[in-house]
């Protein structure tokens, strides 16, 4: 017989009784059970599930990517989280190379024998946004905690509610029963292919939380890089365009050759919330020959550096579609001279998680304690290796220029700036110049390289005094409410390192111009117009 309790700890108060925490606690015996897919089904990763009333369990998928975990005493809610290619300890971390974590939660009561509890990408943007309100920096801290804790329903609602809102017009297309009320945890997916499939046509990860340097909110594109969400914390979602996003998957797989953009912030593709900023990778696909059958794959991410592109997992969104003869250009720079210690707040996380150290003036590699991945010519190396591994062909970038004058100032004429000297505080453990250590590791390799510094610098002195602020993200708030109150970006705090729509596609001809008068890349530019 099916017997069902209630857990609840209850505050006295002179005559008034408070509830507070409670849980259903369900003594029948249950099958928890569900499929665990980020791209693909996960095989033999590591599951564990804690309820409510703080049990525990644990086991593994099997060859479906599929989980049963049988329970007797099932406290809801409960959260169930999957580990795969590596240990969960390492889920928060970005300093050396991340798990794929993912987790779920199920916060309705059990009904039958069998509790359907699938994990996926949409499941850990769902506990993203409810582990955010609950105050904590990301889904893991909150898996990691072994606490459920009381769950403010109406947050769960909406972070349920924003899901289906983003996803709406996939679900239709894909003829979901009851579209309104889709769960991603508790819908029977594995009945569903298109469903499965869905799920191929998404990047997921999880994001950088600066001031710590932890991973935190889960983040979500689509197969072609186009931000779904996360750009903040918990919310709105842009829709998810289904018929595009498989447009894009055909068009990578039958591409004649593949561009895979390996960089930061300044080559990235941009939220529409944010427009007109673009990298300048968002506009390079229109140099190209209609002919071409070259496909551009942008996989950059704003704040990454080459050692943490590669260690949290973005690196990982793009390698497995890397074939032979593609191209891999690897645009790192700005954020590898995240290197300062003594910088307030997030000196130290950034220290252990962004920075690369540039050459010495003599061309040697620059590192602590035979930490040879601190070492920025061996970060880069690293891609080279891999594209080579695959058949692909590298090509390194110097970084687009910041706009800074000799003085340091926001101000043409621009001169070069990707080097770091001791300061004050003596807070840099090594210094040295990261344009020249990118030309030093493509000589050493025998790597193309295309000198973006130079010639954006050439481009920024060209124009008039205060010139660049049509082609840098200087935006009016008037084009854009995003930029108001004085935002990154906006009239009133210009942003010379970053670009705007008519700045990226200058930036992306840039790109074209200097491919052309490079003979290493002969071939490659005879598919440009």
């Amino acid at each position: 017989m099916k017997t069902t309790l209630f857990n609840c700890r209850v505050l006295v108060i002179s005559l008034v009784f408070i509830v507070f925490g409670c849980s259903t606690i369900h003594t029948e015996k249950h099958i928890i059970t569900g499929l665990v897919v980020e791209k693909n089904p996960l095989s033999n990763a590591h599951i564990s599930l804690i309820d409510a009333a703080g049990n525990e369990f644990n086991t593994t998928t099997d060859a479906q990517g599929i989980y049963r975990i049988p329970a007797r005493a099932i406290a809801t809610p409960f959260l169930v989280s999957v580990v795969a290619e590596g240990v969960e300890a390492d889920c928060i971390s970005n300093s050396t190379r991340r798990p794929l974590c993912m987790a779920a939660l199920v916060d309705e009561q059990l009904s039958g024998n069998t509790v359907i509890a699938n994990i996926n990408p949409l499941t850990d943007r769902i506990v993203s946004d409810v582990a955010i309100g609950k105050g904590y920096i990301g889904p893991q801290q909150w898996v990691n905690s072994k606490k459920i804790g009381v769950l403010d329903k109406a947050q769960v609602q909406a972070a349920k509610n924003e899901l289906r809102k983003g996803f709406n017009s996939a679900l239709q297309q894909l003829t979901i029963k009851h579209a309104g009320n889709f769960d991603p945890a508790t819908y029977p997916i594995q009945e569903n292919n298109q469903l499965i499939e869905l799920f191929s046509l998404i990047h997921h990860n999880r994001n950088y939380d600066n001031n710590t340097g932890e991973t935190g909110h889960t983040t979500l594109t689509d197969i072609g890089f186009r931000p779904i969400v996360g750009l903040l914390p918990k919310g709105a979602y842009e829709s998810f365009d289904l018929r595009r996003a498989q447009n894009d998957l055909l068009q990578i797989n039958s591409a004649q050759r593949r561009i895979f953009i390996v960089g930061d912030s300044t080559s990235a593709v941009y939220e529409q919330l944010r427009f007109p900023r673009m990298g300048w990778a968002q506009a390079f696909a229109m140099r190209f020959k209609s002919d071409s059958r070259i496909k551009i794959i942008v996989g950059s991410r704003a704040g990454r550096s080459s050692r943490d592109f590669y260690n949290g997992r973005w690196f990982a969104q793009m390698e497995s579609m890397i074939q032979v003869g593609d191209y891999v250009f690897i645009n790192h720079g700005h954020n590898d001279q995240n290197c300062d210690s003594s910088k307030p707040v997030r000196g130290a996380a950034d220290v252990k998680n962004l920075c690369t150290y540039p050459n010495n003036s003599e061309g040697q590699p620059q590192y602590p304690n035979e930490q040879h991945e601190l070492s920025f010519q061996t970060s880069l190396e690293r891609y080279i290796k891999i594209a080579r591994e695959r058949g692909a062909i590298p090509v390194l970038f110097t970084p687009t220029t910041r706009i800074k004058n000799i003085e340091g100032q926001q101000a043409t004429p621009v001169v070069h700036n990707h080097f770091t000297k001791q300061n004050a505080n003596n807070g840099y453990l090594f210094v040295g110049d990261y344009t020249q250590t990118i030309k030093d590791t493509a000589t050493a390799n025998a790597v193309p390289l295309i000198d973006l510094e130079t010639a954006t610098i050439e481009f920024a002195n060209s124009l008039t005094a205060d010139g660049w602020k049509n082609y840098w993200l200087v935006v009016d708030p008037g084009i854009n409410r995003f930029y108001a109150n004085g935002a990154p970006g906006s009239t009133q705090s210009p942003d010379g390192t970053h670009f705007q729509k008519k700045g990226a596609d200058a930036i992306a001809e840039l790109v074209a111009r200097e491919i052309k008068t490079n003979d290493e890349l002969k071939e490659l530019s005879n598919y440009l117009q």
